[in-house]
């Protein structure tokens, strides 16, 4: 049997969204720029698309942005900020960001460049539950500070962030906020107005949707400078022809998204929480890493010492279990996770940890079978690591 548990990485893309794009790629494949009746048609699908998206995020369809996916939406809300601050005399050639050391590398990367010409960027740290404190980030605050940019769920360890809290903490300071919500859109309850967010980025091809298409969240009164320079789409944030199949995809994915989270959410914790209780009796010494209340429910981290994650990794796609390990490969090397060191876990740690996230086509089946294939694989390599034989308790 074939086990996926990798849903943090992507998705399949549900059938009735598939069924919904299909048209839109022959039949109704207008622009939606255009004003004749094939254009207008695609226009009308790329509007309603834009209300289901509003709709799922507690929005206005005018504050809906569609882009490329998460990433894009990130460095639109984070570069678009910052270029739209004209530096003052006060303020000088230096600007300030306030970051997490969790973030995903599309916003992590991006700070970093900023750092590169000449803006400040505070990354605040994180205790071992992987959540931020708020107060850490109004310390960290300075009076040329213009963004703070902080992810809703992280995406290693499924840890949810007190965004409310940290909003607040921005709108007292008068600093924007932007939130990357990739990881928490379709798995827990977004309003942005509860929230207080004033920028939000989702993607479409985590909530079963198509891959290629996201969508920026712009609160009304909040301006970002576009990337790219061209047409006027997307009220001239987001210019160049509007990608309608996947737009409208996208709509679909989160009409499921929201009428299918109050019974997903529970289903799933229900499957996360029977692996995870099963590999802690069966595995000695595996550790479930972040809080083990504030996250999403469809996800857990866990650490194998003396279990290489690569090795794990590969030892267990070979016996057709997938998911993910806790370390960026890059060419060739391992890197430990920055997320998982930036909690506190040793570089060896980091590496022998995988990252386990369920999905709505999860059955107990699939996770049944998880819990009989992974506690033999780590046995089986735990058997020939020198630092497991140095580490195992005496019988």
């Amino acid at each position: 049997m074939a086990v996926y548990l990798d849903y943090n990485a992507t998705t399949p893309v549900d059938a009735a969204v598939f069924d919904t794009m299909a048209p839109f790629f022959t039949s109704n494949f207008g622009n939606a720029g255009s004003i004749h009746t094939a254009g207008q048609r695609a226009r009308a699908a790329v509007d309603a698309a834009r209300e289901s998206v509003a709709a799922l995020l507690g929005a206005k369809p005018s504050e809906i942005v569609f882009t490329s996916g998460g990433t894009e939406a990130d460095n639109l809300a984070i570069l678009g900020t910052l270029a739209r601050m004209v530096p003052s005399p006060s303020d000088g050639a230096r600007r300030h960001v306030i970051t997490s050391a969790i973030e995903h590398h599309a916003v992590l990367n991006t700070c970093e460049d900023l750092q590169k010409s000449g803006v400040d960027v505070t990354f605040v740290r994180v205790g071992p539950s992987g959540v931020i404190d708020p107060e850490d980030i109004r310390h960290a605050l300075r009076h040329e500070t213009v963004l703070i940019t902080v992810m809703h769920a992280n995406n290693e360890l499924g840890t949810v962030q007190p965004i409310a809290e940290i909003a607040k903490v921005a709108k007292e300071a008068g600093v924007a906020f932007h939130c990357d919500a990739v990881q928490s859109a379709g798995k827990v309850p977004i309003d942005v107005n509860r929230l207080g967010v004033d920028l939000l980025s989702i993607s479409a091809h985590k909530i079963y949707g198509p891959k290629g298409t996201g969508v920026l969240y712009v609160r009304s009164g909040i301006s970002v400078e576009p990337l790219f320079h061209g047409g006027h789409a997307e009220r001239d944030r987001r210019p160049g022809t509007e990608n309608v199949p996947g737009i409208v995809g996208m709509g679909k994915a989160a009409e499921l998204a929201r009428s299918q989270l109050e019974t997903d959410a529970p289903r799933i914790s229900s499957l996360r929480d029977r692996i995870e209780r099963a590999l802690l009796e069966k595995i000695p010494t595996v550790r479930v890493n972040g809080d083990p209340m504030r996250r999403v429910p469809n996800t857990t981290n866990l650490t194998f010492p003396g279990a290489g994650g690569e090795a794990l990794l590969i030892a267990l796609d070979l016996q057709g279990v997938e998911c993910s390990t806790g370390a960026a490969c890059s060419s060739g090397a391992v890197e430990p996770s920055h997320v998982l060191t930036a909690i506190g876990l040793s570089d060896d740690d980091a590496r022998s940890t995988l990252r386990i996230s369920l999905g709505r086509p999860t059955t107990a089946a699939e996770i049944e079978e998880a819990i009989r294939v992974i506690p033999d694989v780590v046995a089986r390599l735990r058997a020939i690591s020198p630092r497991a034989a140095a580490e195992a308790p005496a019988r």
